[in-house]
């Protein structure tokens, strides 16, 4: 699932692999090509989160397991920034 995507301006791939239909909770495609599309549904009991290789971000639970191309570093950085931009609201308050 690494490397380069040929939707680049998509950005992070991602997959959702649920063990039954039953898990999903919604998906809805839109009837043309400029709608968003949503996937909603259940992991069930998050067992793992895992970095595989440093490379990507897997989230495993009893009902299915999501994973996206997110290093480390990356996933570092943005719960850095979080961290920073909640300090800062707090301090507005």
């Amino acid at each position: 699932m690494t490397g380069t995507s040929d939707h680049g301006d998509c950005g992070c791939m991602f997959s959702i692999e649920l063990d039954s239909k039953d898990c999903i909770r919604r998906l809805a495609l839109p009837n043309n090509s400029g709608g968003s599309v949503l996937i909603e549904g259940f992991l069930g009991k998050i067992e793992d989160v895992s970095l595989v290789e440093g490379l990507m971000l897997e989230v495993k639970g009893t009902s299915g397991t999501l994973k996206m191309d997110l290093t480390a570093d990356e996933l570092n950085k943005l719960l850095k920034q979080k961290s920073m931009d909640q300090g800062r609201s707090d301090c507005n308050v």
